[in-house]
């Protein structure tokens, strides 16, 4: 399972309780976690661009490259903000 630096900021800016960081450590280590790098700056401008109403919606296409990239199925609950991003396979 990947974890990406972006879901991890994402998750963390929201209000948490010590018990549900604990409940995050153990469930994704930091050896996890994988950066938000040069090649996903470049597949999320591309997505951007490939996306009705991108504005907004710049932490979604972000964490879409990173799963993107890493070949791997987004899981969320969320589904209708990242059904339209081509490319991108959602865990169902």
């Amino acid at each position: 399972m990947v974890l990406s630096s972006v879901v991890l900021y994402e998750w963390l800016r929201g209000p948490r309780f010590p018990e549900e960081l604990d409940l995050q450590r153990g469930a994704f280590s930091t050896e996890s976690i994988v950066t938000f790098t040069a090649e996903d700056a470049t597949i999320t401008g591309h997505l951007y661009r490939s996306v009705r109403r991108a504005r907004g919606r710049e932490i979604d296409l972000m964490i879409a490259a990173c799963a993107i990239r890493h070949d791997a199925e987004l899981w969320t609950l969320n589904v209708p903000d990242f059904k339209d991003i081509p490319g991108l396979r959602l865990l169902r």
